[in-house]
């Protein structure tokens, strides 16, 4: 006769679930584990109970002993006493008061004329050629300030284009385009060109610019309130490099 088995009963179907029910109560176990507590016990032996008594010092007391000074007797007192008379004049000076009263008189000084002394302001820097007020005359320049300003500066620009050395931008191999070479000089106060510096692309162009404005002719000297100063001018040279 063969046993029939159910295949509800079989508990291979829950190995599974019984694996995972184990390993939840492990981990619980181990959980609980680690948060119970373990208090050491400590015996207090004799020696350190010795050791923290508090030791006790005696102290001993002593007195303070106040030593008596002796008393130094008063100064004895004149026997005879003399009375002394006091036959100097003393001078007694009087201050007077130096207000004045309504009855004392009062000098009347007039003044005929008053002179006025004009402080000369002394310039030393070269002042900005924008805001001079008389700009240097280039010779041959003429008629009023605007006038000969403007002549100025259309002199300076004719006399660097006919100056300057334009073949020197095609020798030294310069990119095609506009080349500028910024100038800054000084017309000082006896109208002579001083101070000249160059900046531009080549080393060789700003030698050049300043070369050709030192050639400037001698000029006017500007004024400021009437007095010869020195300007600041600042000249742009413009170079087209054709290829």
């Amino acid at each position: 006769m063969e046993t029939k088995k159910n295949p509800k009963v079989r508990l291979e179907n829950y190995s599974k679930l019984f694996l995972q029910l184990g390993l939840a109560l492990s981990l619980t176990i181990v959980y609980f584990s680690f948060q119970h507590k373990v208090y050491d016990r400590t015996i207090n032996s004799l020696t350190n109970a010795m050791e923290e008594e508090e030791i006790i010092e005696d102290i001993p007391i002593t007195e303070r002993l106040e030593i008596e000074k002796p008393l130094t007797p008063p100064p004895s007192a004149p026997e005879v006493i003399e009375v002394v008379e006091d036959k100097t004049e003393i001078e007694e000076n009087m201050i007077q008061s130096t207000e004045t009263d309504q009855n004392d008189a009062v000098e009347i000084v007039k003044i005929n004329q008053v002179v006025e002394v004009v402080e000369e302001e002394v310039i030393v820097e070269d002042v900005p050629f924008a805001v001079i007020e008389e700009a240097p005359i280039y010779p041959g320049c003429k008629g009023n300030k605007a006038q000969r300003k403007k002549c100025l500066k259309s002199k300076i620009i004719q006399h660097v284009s006919e100056n300057f050395n334009t073949e020197l931008s095609q020798e030294l191999g310069l990119s095609a385009g506009k080349k500028r070479v910024i100038v800054l000089f000084s017309i000082d106060s006896n109208g002579q060109v001083a101070k000249v510096r160059a900046r531009g692309p080549h080393a060789r162009l700003e030698k050049e610019a300043i070369r050709v404005v030192k050639l400037l002719p001698k000029m006017t000297p500007a004024k400021q309130r009437g007095v010869p100063v020195g300007i600041k001018y600042t000249l742009p040279i413009t170079l087209e490099v054709r290829i």
